[in-house]
C-alpha cells in the first residue's frame, strides 16, 4: 500500500485530503505541525509527502530543508501544497528540493491524488525538472 505523509496544520483540511486518499487505497499519516513532520517522515517512511508552507513550530521550507537533509528521507518526493503561489514561495520551493508545487484553492482533492498518483509513476515533476541544475 501507498503511503501518503500530509503536513497540514488545518485540520479539516488534512481531513478531508485523507479521506479522499484512503478511498483510493493510500495509507495516510498526518502531522499538525513541522517538527511532528519532519518525525513522522523519519518513522513510517511514506512514499510521498504534501506538505503546506505555513505551519506552526516550523514553516514548510524548514520542513523540507530537514527532509532533504536525512539520508532516509532526502528521496521522498514532496509536494508543496500550499495557498501561497507567489513566484517567490514557488521558487523556493523547488531550490530547497521540493518536487511539485501546488496551490490548494486551485486544485480539487482528486486533482492532487492524480498528481501524486502521476509522480510515482513517473518519478518526478515536469515543473520542477526546470529547477534542477
Amino acid at each position: 500500500m501507498i503511503k501518503v505523509l500530509i503536513i497540514e496544520d488545518d485540520t479539516a483540511l488534512a481531513k478531508l485530503y485523507e479521506t479522499k486518499f484512503t478511498k483510493e487505497g493510500f495509507t495516510v499519516f498526518i502531522a499538525n505541525d513541522g517538527p511532528s513532520g519532519v518525525r513522522l517522515s523519519k518513522e513510517n517512511a511514506p512514499d510521498i509527502i504534501l506538505l503546506d508552507v505555513m505551519l506552526p513550530l516550523m514553516n514548510g521550507f524548514q520542513v523540507l530543508k530537514k527532509i532533504r537533509k536525512n539520508k532516509d528521507t532526502k528521496k521522498i518526493p514532496v509536494i508543496i501544497l500550499t495557498n501561497y503561489g507567489e513566484m517567490d514561495n514557488v521558487t523556493e520551493g523547488f531550490l530547497q528540493g521540493a518536487t511539485e508545487f501546488m496551490v490548494k484553492v486551485e486544485h480539487t482533492p482528486e486533482e492532487v491524488v492524480d498528481t501524486v498518483t502521476q509522480i510515482l509513476e513517473t518519478n518526478g515533476s515536469i515543473v520542477g525538472e526546470a529547477f534542477k541544475s
